[in-house]
């Protein structure tokens, strides 16, 4: 009887070592989500002080991370993916920056942001026409874009921008169209460099390498012997060209004595 209540004593101390109300160790400090809103605070600066460096590698990783950790319900969600769409455009992944932008505009239209990523989707395909000679098939979409900008968001600030590039555009446009002329020119196949000029000259009249088109135009009308179609294009000079040092010098004077 005494050893088994030794043995009864014993077990009464060993589990009174442990008794959960004696020694119990204080609470730490609660701990922090993957995705709590702190953590995500947290991202959100650390996010954009990568974009205000140009550090471009982080920032595209940070932004990332948050795209899959905010909630739909956070309204800088739209900013990301702005922020998204410029950090593309500076790493010359420029299709991808306009599925950036154009979430924005088509997705939440009427957000305050839609009109400049609109905007952005256009300057990211006129960088993908680099150089007038090539393909302008993404010039063409950039105009294209720009033009929506103009009519979806007219009173906005990002429409008068639009503008400006769609007179950008036109002028690369009409110095495409210059440079096929020419190459018409130099081989001698005036009739083709004929219709490249007077296309440039009809869409794109105010383009600054108008002169130098009607200046070919002229001495093509030469070559063939047109004289009718010669005396209606200084006719145009005179009126719009009139400067004696521009492509009216090339012009024969009429029984007037005008040019």
């Amino acid at each position: 009887m005494i050893r088994r209540g030794g043995c009864v004593v014993a077990a009464v101390v060993l589990i009174g070592g442990c008794w959960p109300f004696k020694g119990k160790p204080k609470p730490g400090p609660a701990p922090v989500l993957a995705n709590s809103p702190r953590t995500i605070d947290s991202l959100w600066l650390a996010g954009q002080r990568a974009f205000n460096q140009g550090d471009w590698g982080d920032a595209n990783k940070i932004f990332a991370r948050l795209a899959t950790a905010m909630p739909v319900t956070d309204p800088r969600l739209i900013r990301l993916h702005f922020f998204q769409g410029e950090i593309e455009l500076a790493l010359g992944n420029e299709l991808d920056a306009v599925r950036q932008f154009r979430r924005i505009a088509d997705e939440t239209p009427d957000d305050s942001l839609a009109p400049d990523a609109l905007l952005r989707a256009g300057d990211a395909y006129s960088f993908l026409w680099r150089r007038p000679e090539l393909d302008p098939t993404y010039g063409q979409t950039a105009m294209g874009v720009y033009q929506e900008v103009l009519s979806r968001y007219p009173e906005a600030p990002a429409a008068k921008r639009a503008d400006a590039r769609i007179k950008q555009l036109g002028e690369r446009f009409a110095y495409k169209e210059y440079r096929n002329a020419l190459f018409y020119y130099k081989f001698k196949a005036y009739e083709s460099a004929v219709l490249s000029l007077r296309s440039l000259v009809a869409q794109y009249p105010r383009a600054a390498i108008v002169p130098e088109a009607l200046t070919k135009l002229v001495q093509s009308y030469r070559a063939l012997g047109y004289e009718e179609d010669l005396k209606e294009t200084c006719g145009y000079i005179a009126q719009f060209h009139p400067t004696p040092d521009g492509p009216r010098r090339l012009c024969p004077r009429d029984s007037t004595g005008t040019m």
